[in-house]
């Protein structure tokens, strides 16, 4: 069954995702480790995450 357009733009936006965090993992080194930590921290906190919308995926 092919996919429609809409998601394939979704798994584009997931794909752009991976390349922002690739960056964070990248500049992760370069930081202090108080920066990495209210780095982590803000990452823990953000929503929606990947798993929310992993979760709201399966859900449907």
């Amino acid at each position: 069954m092919p996919l429609s357009g809409e998601a394939i733009r979704l798994m584009n936006l997931i794909d752009d995702v991976a390349v922002t965090l690739r960056r964070v993992l990248a500049a992760a080194p370069v930081l202090t480790a108080e920066e990495r930590a209210r780095v982590a921290e803000h990452l823990h906190h953000s929503r929606p995450n990947a798993d929310d919308v992993i979760e709201a995926l399966n859900a449907r």
